[in-house]
């Protein structure tokens, strides 16, 4: 068994034995015995078991034969051993011993060519595995020997391509391409590549990507355009496409496209291509290749190249502050709006030619927050802070400040006297009877629907012509008096729905622009597709498509006709008349938000949207109307002022849609439609006053084309599905007619935004059994639940998962009853009213978010924050802080539902921070309601969910509850914009019948909650649990609840697109949750509960 072993050693010391001799025959008597030299290296390269000792004797070896042996030695040792021999090699200073022979070599004249062939080969082979590989060619002097030996040898091609080769690794290093620069390497590399010839193309490939190293230094990349090499290099390449029909020579193609791409990094880069007829020049190449897929390299290059030197322009706007202006109670002189307009006109929208063209985009897209922060990993977010990570109950007011606010919470206080049973019952039935309507009347309404005796003009923005298909009753006059239409009622679809009390909301609503006019969708209602809706495959090629067609803008500008169709900015006539060849375009209605629509192509529109009130950025909510469309024909929509880096729309997300005609034909809802649906990137600037200081920015656009299938039909289209604060305010008053004798029902004013509007204050629960003192108590003392919403206007989602949470708990079932006898609700369905009236995407009227005014709200600027802290604060000081705090939200850039929260532990295993045990300590009940929701509800995903505190969300309310009024159980519940790629809804978009189920499984989900957490056991409560499917009276089928536990974590698993864009998002990994006692007991309960569904739970 030994044999091996002794064999293996014998011929190790034989080896080593042969090195000694040769170690002995170096200097003087290795000159005398060159013979005996060649022998003894001979007898090493014909042993199995060689090893690197060998390379030590080189430096010393003045016989060039015997280092060519040697090196013929290392170059088979290291051919094979995929890399691992190589870096072996590095290890013991190979590297290092290569260079001092190559500078000794230099040293002869002339220098061994073989032997310079046989360094340079086998340098090029070491230097990708050596990371100071630059560093040492520079020191030892190398660096030059390359250089002179290329300059001597521009035409022995057999020599100039393993120094070419080893140029390419030098060039990796900055420093040394600029030094390489210095001595005329670019200018070298320039004779290399050119002319035109097809022979050696092998040695050309190599030439090309060491220049393409070499240029993507800025210092290189002007030299290259001070020489003039820019036209030389579209020469070259315009020469390779025409002369390479059969695309044999693909990897030069793209060689010079590198080249050009590194040059065009620097704007003097870019003026030279444009000059140059750069992008005529790719346009028109690259237009030939399209046809031919495995071109697309060339192709996507090309395009690249052309967008970063297509010029850039300002927005077609006067200004990039919003439309409107709403005039604050003060202005605080640091805030954001006293520095909006301190700006001189003029000077707001700036466009700025940054010198790097590469910016960085890995927006962390949490919470949120997609604007902040954009090049800080997720690490440099998190609170490292242990006290400030321990939450610490503050209230910071006295209660003498605070006891105002006892008057929202008479329900803790009230005596309950027999009055007060049947008042509450009477004034319900009485409102059903003087409201009902019968189910199959006709309803008469004007088209448009307008407010107050405003002169009426066409619907669509002043075009439509409603034809005899649609119900009209007579024509329009001169004096624009709109058709009568004849439209069934859709009381029995929608029964919280009430068009002519919609109206009356709309009335009583406040807006800046003083809106006159009612959006059609809004007045009719939406009922939910019964069909799904799914993700939307992306088609091969259609981003690029899409690119081709903008550059075409600048390659024939004549067939542009750059018409202004709508405009804002002209307050009296924003509707520009035509001959009828255009769309008509509206946003004039509540939450609209259009700014201007420009006509480029006879059917392709640019559309603008409006900032946020007082604020020149966030541009992300549309809703807008449409009309004088014609049948069949395809029409393309450009939103070109788009800000986020990224969007669901490039993942399988649509635009919404609504038909007028179809709505009038029953069919009123919103569907998901559009074709050819992309986001990106395009060449509007974006001001550095816009974008936080930082230049170099640009707008997005997103692209989508619709056909339209009726004639004279008025079309609206929107971000995502809308829903008002009239419609919030009719909603309130329907639920009103739901309240039977047995649920405690009050709508407070909790107070008066900054326009006037009011925000209303919902408490429910059940009423008392009976006056009787032990009712009484045991009414008082239910652990409270509060629920907030719509702090973002734009995040429409979170409202209808507000309305199903509303409508569950009013619900007359067996689940809604022992819910409300379980909690007290305090809900504010809606923080920011006057941002969801005015079309903003994220601010309220102060120009603010107010999800990061939760430290220290203002009571003026940002009245409804100060305000329902004050409640908590309230609580807190009465000892009756809430069981639950939950602020309902929309995501843009993720898919399913999720929570984010708030845990110590997992924020510090996040960080490299040092805490003690007793730092460490705290319920994991934080984790509990997220628990049961990814059992229960579908499109819940637990691993997209998250529980670190990070520093920029320390003013948000989650984190502020958690850690001024000590909720542990403090939450941002976060709905999709786009779809789920998980469960039961996996490839499917999301909508409305999905949100609301959402907010009714989150009722669910607090039975459950109060169950595990032992607040009371109610008898029957896991039968209750049990028929959850099915047993709900509400206006749509609820629940469909599995039984299996959500595993899922989220992935990076997009798919990558022309433009590199980083799409990432944040997730835990649930693996890494301690075990302890408290865990294991939770885990049990979810087992039980678990059990309990299998036999009723569908998937």
């Amino acid at each position: 068994m030994n044999k091996p072993k002794m064999a293996t050693e014998k011929g190790n010391s034989r080896v080593m034995m042969l090195l000694g001799q040769l170690e002995r025959m170096n200097g003087e008597s290795m000159l005398r015995d060159v013979e005996m030299a060649r022998q003894v290296t001979t007898k090493i390269l014909h042993r199995q078991t060689c090893r690197f000792e060998l390379f030590g004797v080189m430096p010393n070896s003045r016989d060039v034969q015997t280092t060519l042996t040697i090196l013929s030695i290392l170059t088979e040792l290291l051919t094979v051993g995929r890399g691992r021999r190589v870096g072996v090699f590095v290890s013991k200073g190979g590297t290092g011993v290569l260079f001092q022979i190559l500078v000794n070599a230099s040293k002869e004249f002339p220098p061994s060519e073989e032997l310079m062939l046989q360094l340079h080969s086998l340098l090029a082979k070491v230097g990708p595995k050596d990371r100071k590989f630059g560093m040492k060619a520079r020191l030892s002097g190398a660096l030059n020997v390359t250089i002179n030996l290329m300059k001597r040898n521009l035409l022995n091609t057999k020599l100039l391509l393993p120094c070419l080769q080893v140029l390419r690794v030098y060039a990796t290093s900055s420093v040394n391409a600029i030094s390489l620069g210095k001595n005329g390497v670019v200018e070298l590399m320039f004779k290399v590549i050119a002319p035109y010839s097809k022979k050696n193309t092998s040695l050309l490939k190599v030439a090309l990507d060491a220049l393409g190293a070499l240029l993507k230094s800025k210092t290189n990349a002007r030299r290259a355009v001070d020489g003039n090499f820019v036209p030389v290099l579209l020469n070259l390449y315009l020469d390779w496409h025409r002369n390479d029909a059969r695309h044999r020579y693909m990897l030069i193609r793209k060689g010079l496209l590198v080249c050009l791409k590194n040059i065009t990094n620097i704007k003097v880069g870019r003026k030279a291509f444009f000059e140059a007829n750069g992008m005529r020049i790719l346009y028109n190449s690259s237009t030939e290749c399209l046809p031919v897929r495995t071109l697309d390299p060339l192709v996507n290059t090309s395009s690249l190249i052309m967008r970063k030197c297509f010029p850039k322009n300002r927005l077609p706007l006067p200004t990039i502050k919003s439309a409107f202006h709403f005039q604050l109670p003060h202005v605080p002189a640091d805030g954001p709006v006293a520095q909006l307009y301190s700006q001189l006109p003029g000077v707001d929208d700036v466009v700025d030619e940054s010198d790097d063209n590469e910016e960085p985009e890995a927006d962390s897209d949490t919470e949120n927050d997609e604007d902040e922060k954009d090049n800080c990993s997720l690490n440099d977010d998190i609170e490292t802070d242990i006290n400030k990570l321990h939450p610490k109950r503050s209230i910071g007011r006295s209660f003498e400040e605070l006891k105002f606010y006892k008057k929202f919470f008479s329900e803790l206080f009230e005596d309950f006297q027999v009055s007060s049973f049947t008042s509450r019952s009477e004034v319900g039935s009485e409102r059903v009877k003087q409201e009902g309507s019968p189910v199959n009347n006709t309803r008469h309404i004007q088209s448009p629907l307008l407010l107050g005796g405003i002169p009426t003009r066409r619907v669509g923005g002043g075009g439509s012509n409603w034809g005899s298909d649609c119900g009209s009753e007579g024509t329009e006059d001169e004096s624009g008096e709109g058709a009568v239409l004849e439209v069934p009622d859709t009381a029995q679809l929608l029964p919280l729905h009430d068009p002519d009390l919609y109206v009356e909301m709309v009335k009583e609503t406040f807006s800046v622009p003083r809106y006159a006019e009612v959006a059609y969708p809004d007045y009719f209602g939406h009922v939910a597709p019964t069909s799904k809706e799914p993700l939307l495959e992306r088609l091969y090629g259609v981003q690029r498509s899409k690119i081709f067609q903008d550059i075409e803008r600048l390659i024939h500008p004549n067939d542009i006709l750059d018409k202004v169709v709508y405009d804002l900015d002209i307050p009296s006539c924003p509707v520009v008349e035509d001959s009828g060849e255009s769309l008509k375009f509206n946003s004039q209605f509540e939450s609209g938000n259009l700014r201007k629509a420009v006509q480029v192509r006879k059917y392709e529109y640019d559309l603008v949207l409006n900032a946020d009130i007082n604020s020149n950025h966030y541009h992300q909510w549309f809703y807008f109307e449409v009309s004088g469309m014609r049948v069949g024909t395809t029409y393309r929509f450009n939103i070109i002022n788009c800000e986020k880096s990224n969007s669901q729309f490039n993942y399988g997300m649509q635009v919404l849609m609504y038909s007028v005609q179809e709505a009038i034909s029953g069919r009123p809802c919103w569907v998901r439609a559009g074709t050819d649906i992309c986001y990106y990137k395009n060449h509007f600037a974006r001001s550095s006053i816009a974008a936080g200081g930082q230049k170099g920015k640009s707008y997005y656009t997103l692209t989508f084309s619709i056909t339209f299938s009726h004639k004279d039909d008025v079309c609206y289209f929107a971000y995502h599905y809308p829903y008002t604060y009239s419609s919030l305010k009719m909603h309130l008053s329907k639920l009103e007619d739901l309240r039977t004798p047995r649920i405690y029902l009050r709508q407070d004013v909790l107070c008066e935004t900054l326009s006037g509007n009011s925000c209303p204050l919902l408490t429910i629960t059940a009423m008392p059994e009976s006056n009787s003192n032990d009712h009484i108590c045991q009414f008082r003392n239910r652990p409270l639940i509060f629920l907030s919403a719509r702090v973002h206007p734009g995040e429409t989602n979170a409202s209808w998962v507000m309305k199903g949470t509303l409508e569950f708990l009013m619900g007359s079932s067996p689940l809604a009853a022992s819910l409300r006898e379980a909690y007290i609700f305090k809900i504010v369905p809606m923080l920011n009213p006057d941002g969801v009236v005015n079309g903003n995407h994220r601010c309220s009227l102060s120009g603010e978010d107010l999800n990061r005014q939760w430290l220290n709200p203002n009571p003026e600027l940002h009245p409804t924050i100060y305000h329902t802290k004050s409640l908590l604060q309230y609580l807190a000081y009465i000892q009756r802080a809430p069981l639950v705090f939950c602020d309902y939200h929309g995501h843009s850039r993720k898919k399913n539902v999720f929570m984010y929260g708030c845990s110590v532990k997992e924020t510090v295993w996040q960080t490299n921070i040092s805490a003690s045990s007793s730092d460490l300590q705290e319920d994991l009940g934080y984790r509990t309601l997220p628990k049961i929701l990814s059992q229960i509800a579908p499109a819940f995903s637990m691993g997209s969910s998250s529980f670190v505190v990070e520093r920029s969300k320390e003013s948000t309310a989650r984190v502020v509850v958690w850690r001024e009024i000590g909720v542990q159980r403090s939450y941002t519940m976060e709905s999709t914009l786009c779809g789920c790629d998980q469960g039961k809804y996996k490839g499917l978009q999301i909508g409305t019948r999905e949100l609301e189920e959402m907010g009714a499984q989150f009722c669910v989900a607090l039975l459950r909650l109060k169950r595990l957490t032992g607040l009371r056991n109610h008898q029957n409560l896991l039968d209750l649990e049990c028929d959850i499917i099915g047993t709900q009276h509400v206006p749509i089928a609820l629940f469909h609840v599995g039984s299996s536990l959500t595993t899922y974590v989220m992935e990076e698993d997009e798919p990558s697109f022309l433009e590199a864009i980083d799409y990432s998002a944040e997730s835990n990994d649930e693996d890494g949750e301690p075990e302890n006692e408290l865990c294991c007991e939770v885990q049990e309960n979810f087992d039980l509960l678990s059990d309990s569904e299998t036999t009723t739970g569908t998937s």
